[in-house]
């Protein structure tokens, strides 16, 4: 087989290059901003600054931030960039922690990440957008080739079609029969014949159309000439997306109702965000804020300054969630919910409830780990029994650690659930979340959270 020229083997260093460029130039910005000047040539932040490149280099190789499937979509893409950053983040806030070096800003840090969030985010989904156009123009394209046929080799070739961002050249198709809207290359036997002389470098195998023992054949070929082997089998016409592959022992098992919220790794880095986000808060804003809210709510009404309630989290299992109080001291606060002019809320209340300050002393739960920062939000426990007979997979929502704000929230459904088609659009949207979690859903949803409160809900009472 001739010897083809891979452009893509460049793609890892150049990554590397940009990223740093990034890093570096929102760097040397937030000098501009914090010193009026460029190039602030103290030492310590010249020692700084290599420390932070130093450690995007081990996140950068450690998250395979260089590996990039070209099936992969721009959600796909920068999901592994923006964990990347929170790894990273979370690395230098535990080493600040720990040495407190006191004669470094904090402001001048905080620009430097936000400013090299945004533009690595820009670079790469610019190249995103650039490699499948460059693709779909017939650029770094790769010939596939299908052998078997039937509804799925339709399928498959109906995807590669609609899809030439993806830089998949169909060859043809290798069956018994001919197939619908392809290329006939021949029978199952003139597969090799025909690999050598036009440079296959993807072959899709359907396992059901030609068994098990040809399947092995056309792997071990492949793999002596350095063609990838990718293989469709029936479970592709399942209707859940999310699959996973576990090992018992030389048996593979299919996982179909796999989240990606069961992978450690995920579940790692979103408690490492949650717990650098929740720290930050703590200490920059409920810090002072307690003792304000506090003196404002006992100089209004008898009773605590926070109200504590018993909710359904991760599991179904029971917490208590802290909130500011915003009520008077009453029988029905667990069984009833506020209502538009409620008499128990108070003055301070309403301002609390309407600006959603209320719900800041959540953070204490995320930090101690009962709470996550985004993630469906908590009901209590008695409005949960009410409503999860008449909902379709209502308990699926608990499958994750519950939020301060979620995707129901972000998307307007605030405050009141008494009616029922409140409820089930708030459940329908955190089960499409706990299905589909990535960071960037979640920095997606803290983002519109903010643009909500902004401008303010009419359901916030």
């Amino acid at each position: 087989m001739p010897s083809r020229h891979r452009y893509s083997t460049y793609f890892p260093i150049l990554f590397l290059i940009f990223d740093l460029v990034s890093l570096n130039v929102g760097f040397v910005i937030a000098n501009l901003i914090r010193f009026d000047q460029l190039f602030y040539y103290q030492e310590r932040y010249l020692t700084l600054q290599l420390i932070l490149n130093g450690l995007w280099l081990l996140v950068f190789f450690s998250a395979r931030l260089h590996e990039i499937n070209r099936e992969h979509r721009l959600i796909d893409h920068l999901n592994r960039v923006l964990t990347g950053l929170v790894v990273n983040l979370s690395i230098v806030f535990a080493v600040w922690f720990v040495t407190q070096p006191l004669y470094y800003s904090r402001e001048h840090l905080f620009f430097s990440y936000a400013l090299f969030t945004v533009l690595i985010i820009s670079w790469r989904s610019i190249w995103h957008f650039v490699i499948r156009y460059y693709r779909a123009k017939g650029f770094n394209v790769r010939n596939v080739v299908i052998v078997g046929g039937g509804d799925l080799a339709t399928d498959m070739i109906s995807y590669i079609r609609s899809n030439p961002g993806i830089g998949y050249k169909l060859e043809g198709v290798f069956n018994a029969d001919k197939v619908n809207n392809a290329v006939y290359l021949g029978g199952i036997h003139d597969l090799e014949q025909y690999s050598e002389s036009h440079n296959v470098d993807v072959i899709f195998c359907l396992l059901n159309e030609i068994g098990e023992n040809r399947v092995k054949e056309i792997i071990d070929y492949a793999e002596n000439n350095l063609i990838k082997v990718k293989i469709i089998s029936q479970f592709s016409r399942i209707s859940y997306r999310n699959f996973s592959v576990q090992n018992y022992g030389p048996i593979p098992v299919l996982n179909v109702n796999a989240i990606p919220l069961d992978f450690p790794i995920n579940r790692t880095i979103k408690r490492a965000f949650d717990i650098l986000f929740s720290s930050l808060v703590m200490i920059l804003l409920l810090s002072w804020l307690i003792p304000l809210i506090g003196l404002l709510i006992k100089l209004e009404s008898r009773g605590p300054i926070f109200f504590k309630q018993l909710r359904h989290g991760k599991g179904n299992q029971p917490f208590l969630c802290w909130k500011f109080r915003t009520m008077v001291i009453n029988k029905e606060a667990d069984s009833k919910q506020a209502t538009r002019n409620d008499s128990r809320v108070t003055r301070v209340g309403t301002i609390l409830r309407k600006t959603s300050i209320d719900e800041l002393p959540q953070f204490i739960n995320v930090f101690l780990g009962d709470m996550s920062i985004v993630g469906p939000r908590p009901h209590p426990i008695k409005l949960n029994e009410q409503f999860q007979p008449s909902i379709e997979k209502f308990w699926q929502r608990h499958a994750v650690k519950p939020g301060i704000t979620g995707l129901a929230q972000a998307k307007g459904y605030r405050g009141e659930t008494s009616e029922f088609s409140a409820m089930s659009g708030r459940v329908r949207l955190d089960r499409f979340y706990v299905k589909n979690w990535s960071m960037f859903l979640d920095f997606k949803i803290i983002i519109l959270t903010i643009l909500t409160l902004w401008h303010g809900s009419e359901n916030a009472y």
